[in-house]
């Protein structure tokens, strides 16, 4: 390619994950720069000089209002046209974990009527009433319209969360199935349906682990995929070492290479 591909990833008020995120883009092969929000609602840095819009992991404005909450109203109020004209543009955007939360409550996903800005799913409470910090398995649908998911199917990754439950009106969640927008969802090491905790870790409906667009451009999921980028990040990495070399890279650089591959 003639062009790099830059990736936005924004910062500040809590948010934690910019430095992983950050490294995910770049092995993938992206020019990734951190800008805090504030820099984007003062009009010093423009949605538009980037290719791929990262709402990344943490506790943006301390979760106050709801885990996503003001941080979205902030994104909404100041940068609706310009997310708007982002996405129109034919861009990428994918929201992880308070990303995603972030996303819900923007309404970006599922917009299933292509309206990005209002709500109609949400992420609520760990049905077991605490923080989750562990690691799962997801299936991807080949179905699925998802930019980031291309080519998956089983894939492990971490996740760390106390509001990841997906939840929607009946009637949402029949078009999102429908519609094949259920990205990614969480079942049992064996590939099999999670039907319970802890394979299910938060009790989401129907399993949902991750939806995007009816585009496919605009991708949440609460796992975080920039928290597996070197296969010493998983947990038992000497158990599989023993079975033969391992991966040169971790599992979640895939979604990265995914978005990457897409501009090219």
């Amino acid at each position: 390619m003639n062009r790099k591909i830059k990736a936005l990833v924004i910062t500040g008020f809590g948010l934690n994950c910019e430095r992983e995120t950050a490294a995910a883009c770049a092995l993938a092969g992206a020019e990734p720069e951190l800008v805090h929000l504030n820099d984007l609602l003062s009009g010093e840095r423009k949605l538009e000089s980037y290719h791929l819009l990262c709402f990344i992991g943490g506790f943006s404005f301390g979760d106050h209002l709801g885990s996503g909450t003001v941080f979205a109203n902030r994104v909404k109020f100041h940068l609706r046209d310009q997310l708007q004209q982002f996405v129109d543009d034919g861009k990428l955007v994918i929201g992880i974990c308070n990303g995603f939360q972030t996303l819900t409550r923007l309404g970006m996903v599922p917009a299933l009527d292509g309206d990005y800005f209002t709500q109609t799913a949400a992420l609520a409470h760990n049905d077991s009433g605490v923080f989750r910090d562990d690691w799962c398995t997801l299936k991807a649908d080949p179905q699925s319209p998802c930019v980031f998911t291309k080519g998956m199917d089983l894939v492990r990754l971490p996740l760390r969360h106390g509001e990841g439950k997906f939840v929607a009106d009946d009637n949402v969640i029949a078009e999102i199935e429908k519609r094949h927008l259920a990205a990614v969802k969480y079942v049992n090491a064996d590939g099999s349906p999670a039907t319970a905790f802890p394979a299910n870790p938060n009790g989401s409906i129907d399993a949902i682990a991750g939806i995007c667009d009816t585009t496919g451009r605009v991708f949440g999921l609460m796992p975080h995929p920039e928290a597996f980028l070197s296969p010493f990040n998983a947990p038992d990495w000497t158990a599989r070492k023993q079975n033969g070399p391992l991966p040169a890279e971790g599992e979640g650089v895939r979604f990265f290479r995914n978005a990457v591959r897409f501009f090219e």
